[in-house]
């Protein structure tokens, strides 16, 4: 990828002579691949002497000790590197390089850059660098495509007629062809006057200003972007503001537009945002075709099935998933689990929701709350949002009136019920052992379920209640600690503690 040359900061360092330069090009080029003795004598030598094998071992050491950077491990008689690689567009691929296999190496880095220059031009539709780019490969036929494109998109339908007509002279008089499917199909448009500007989806959800903490997942999230996040956490946890949070952080990285998605048909809904309406067949198969050479950043909200989502991830694009279970069954996937805010970025975000004079004039009250809330940021929104509407309430306030409201019968209060939305929703998808267990422990306010204790208390098999508690760990409404023994979060059972007193009234 133009001459083999490497930085360390700003100063270029010696790689030495040119085998040497060979040797460390076929590595990266095989990047992460283990290639043998002989392998690596093929591809820097076509005619190797006997003396191939002690130069090879040579320049190895030299490398080693040149790049440490490199990790260059040997293994079974060969050799490894594992680097980040980067295409300056400068000079002759592998420039100075010679053998067959570099011969073969420049021929397809030329044309992964050729096709990397067109899908930029594909994207900013500049008709002076189209020009340009069609005036040095007059007989590439996508960027005469693209220019044409341009061209009547700029109110200029005459040039981009008289570009077709010189396109196909061209292509007959050098190779015997007619225009191929692209340019008619362009051409086509421009006669029946239909063709209109690329769709470029803007779908994110707008970032919130008060977002507060998760930079630990975020961080791994941007290691991990263009490969696909998963989200998971119990709901009311902050999946989809995170998600969104990460997308806006990255989406100029994704110049052809970001795509936001809840749950159904994820195929369907991707085809409509890039202008295929209606679809039909393998819509999976018809995404990757229409994101083919593209950079999307696709968010797909509160994944129920992992075969929504299993065949759409495409090269360059990103996808961010959230989950309330962890789908194991998707390949290649970074998951982040999350739970509730640190303590430090609980508190914090309460001042945000609450207002920080108030907040601050009762820390210990502000500490209690949030931790009955189990930090969640969704809870401690609706909480910090009634006690701002309602200038006279305390902290303290607050408090007694949740323990008051836990004591209530089957009604719960319009702004109870915002608060504790999620746990509503996660009950309505529970079995009814699963129901009778949390209700069970709630009712106890304890904080640790053990598996035998369980058992003893519903008469259920001990084998039968671990998978019980696993089901239940799964959608996060419990934290599994150690092998048979589970974390009740206080918010959970503050809630079902509510729900066995509403049932036993």
């Amino acid at each position: 990828m133009g001459p083999v040359r490497a930085w360390r900061d700003d100063e270029e360092i010696e790689l030495g002579p040119r085998q040497q330069r060979a040797v460390l090009a076929a590595l990266l080029l095989n990047n992460g691949i283990r290639l043998s003795n002989d392998q690596l004598i093929g591809m820097v030598w076509d005619d190797p002497t006997p003396s191939a094998v002690m130069a090879l071992r040579t320049y190895v050491y030299k490398i080693r000790k040149t790049l440490p950077e490199l990790n260059l491990k040997s293994r079974d008689g060969g050799y490894t590197v594992r680097a980040e690689i980067v295409d300056d567009c400068r000079g002759e691929p592998l420039e100075g390089l010679r053998s067959a296999y570099f011969d073969a190496q420049r021929v397809r880095l030329g044309d992964y850059r050729l096709k990397a220059r067109e899908d930029c031009l594909e994207r900013e539709l500049d008709v002076l660098e189209l020009q340009k780019h069609v005036a040095a490969f007059p007989l590439r036929e996508r960027p005469r495509a693209l220019l044409m494109r341009a061209l009547y998109l700029e109110g200029r339908q005459g040039e981009a007629l008289d570009h077709f007509h010189q396109a196909r002279a061209l292509l007959n008089e050098e190779l015997g062809l007619d225009p191929g499917p692209e340019l008619r199909e362009v051409h086509a448009q421009i006669l029946n006057g239909d063709l209109a500007p690329p769709r470029r989806p803007e779908q994110l959800l707008p970032d919130l200003i008060d977002f507060t903490g998760r930079a630990e997942e975020i961080a791994q999230a941007l290691r991990t972007l263009p490969g696909t996040v998963g989200i998971t956490g119990m709901r009311g946890s902050g999946k989809t503001v995170l998600a969104t949070r990460i997308g806006h952080l990255v989406r100029g990285r994704f110049p052809d537009g970001q795509i936001f998605v809840r749950g159904g048909d994820v195929a369907n809904q991707l085809l409509r945002a890039v202008g295929v309406e209606n679809p039909v067949g393998d819509k999976a198969a018809l995404w990757r075709e229409k994101a083919r050479g593209k950079r999307f950043l696709v968010v797909v909200d509160d994944v129920q099935d992992a075969a929504a989502v299993r065949d759409l991830a495409t090269p360059g694009s990103a996808m961010i998933l959230t989950s309330v279970r962890r789908l194991h069954e998707l390949p290649g996937v970074t998951w982040l689990k999350i739970a509730g805010l640190t303590e430090r970025e609980a508190r914090e975000f309460f001042r945000k929701t609450f207002g920080p004079v108030r907040a601050d004039a009762e820390p210990e009250q502000a500490g209690v709350l949030v931790e009955r809330l189990s930090r969640l940021p969704g809870a401690i929104r609706v909480i910090g949002g009634k006690l701002s509407s309602r200038p006279n309430w305390t902290i303290e306030m607050a408090l007694l009136q949740m323990q008051r409201e836990s004591t209530l019968d089957g009604v719960i209060p319009s702004d109870c019920a915002a608060m504790l939305a999620p746990l509503i929703a996660a009950e309505e998808q529970l079995s009814e052992p699963e129901r009778r267990v949390l209700m069970c422990f709630a009712r106890q306010d304890a904080e640790v379920i053990d598996s035998h204790k369980a058992a003893d208390m519903s008469g259920a098999d001990p084998g039968e209640i671990e998978l019980v508690l696993e089901s239940l760990a799964a959608v996060h409404l419990i934290e599994p600690l150690v092998l048979g023994r589970y974390r009740l979060p206080q918010f959970v059972r503050l809630y079902f503690g509510r729900r066995t007193a509403a049932l036993t009234a």
